[in-house]
């Protein structure tokens, strides 16, 4: 009988590890305490946590002056609240969505600058694909709430989100051509993952504008939402609720068998996506770009 319990505990032991281990360590040059003392250093922002006792919780990512763009505080803070969340027994759904009605325009543009060189990028990169793959990974059926502008890194973002719900004049939009870069946080994997190759191609090389009917037909958002600005978390609250109804333990269990299933090989594709990356941050199209300080209205 102890054997018996011993070996069920271990299994535990190792499923969990499976879910949240880290995809970089030090054999891949990365750093992660040095990363992070230098994204400490790059203020503005917050990214705010509330879970219901419900076991909804609501993520928002809030910079309201910089379109909700993510500097390096909000980074940590990201992978702060996915850590509180990987630990929240309780959870069974989460809701992440941006401040004042629109959702996020990815890296903050003061942060970026001051790591645009090769190393410092390639470590960020790591960093924010171990984040938003551990977001991917959580035993919560998560949805993004995408209103206004999801940007570069902010479509990146809402491609870890399990479903994707969209306001009527909304976007989505992989603006990283126009950066001298490719995605890197993960999301052109994922992109290819929810829509097939062929479109992720019309998607990132020609950095289209993805409106909501458009991301309907393609299969990269679930729905469109008929709501008010000021309505439309509420909608989505309705809209999860029957995919969690019922105890938290079968809840979270069906999502990690959706997420083991989900990712084989998956790893392969994201740390290949990290070497491509690696080969354009800091070249002379993105420092072009970044001296232009090209905006994407």
């Amino acid at each position: 009988m102890a054997l018996t319990i011993w070996r069920c505990a271990m299994k535990r032991a190792e499923a969990r590890w499976c879910l949240y281990r880290s995809l970089y360590n030090s054999s891949h040059g990365f750093n992660e305490t040095e990363i992070k003392s230098k994204l400490a250093q790059f203020s503005g922002g917050s990214i705010k946590l509330c879970k219901g006792e419900n076991g909804i919780a609501e993520l928002c990512v809030n910079n309201p002056s910089r379109k909700n763009a993510l500097s390096g505080i909000m980074m940590l803070e990201l992978e702060e609240r996915i850590s509180d969340l990987e630990n929240w027994n309780e959870g069974k759904g989460l809701i992440v969505y941006g401040a004042e009605n629109t959702f996020c325009s990815g890296g903050d543009l003061n942060t970026v600058k001051a790591i645009s060189n090769p190393k410092d990028g390639l470590m960020m990169c790591m960093f924010m694909q171990n984040t938003l793959t551990r977001l991917q990974r959580l035993p919560l059926i998560s949805v993004a709430l995408v209103q206004g502008k999801a940007i570069g890194g902010g479509s990146e973002l809402c491609t870890a989100c399990d479903f994707r719900l969209m306001t009527e004049g909304s976007e989505i939009r992989f603006v990283h051509k126009h950066m001298g870069l490719v995605p890197g946080w993960g999301g052109a994997s994922r992109l290819i993952q929810l829509v097939g190759s062929r479109q992720a191609l019309k998607l990132l090389s020609g950095a289209l504008r993805i409106h909501p009917e458009y991301a309907l037909s393609i299969g990269l958002t679930d729905d469109i939402l008929s709501s008010a600005a000021d309505r439309a978390l509420e909608e989505v609250k309705t809209w999860i609720t029957p995919y969690t109804k019922g105890p938290a333990d079968i809840t979270r269990a069906i999502k990690k068998l959706v997420a083991s299933g989900r990712e084989h090989l998956f790893e392969d594709a994201l740390r290949k996506e990290k070497d491509i990356f690696g080969t354009v941050w800091g070249g002379p199209a993105n420092l072009q770009a970044l001296l232009k300080g090209a905006k994407h209205n």
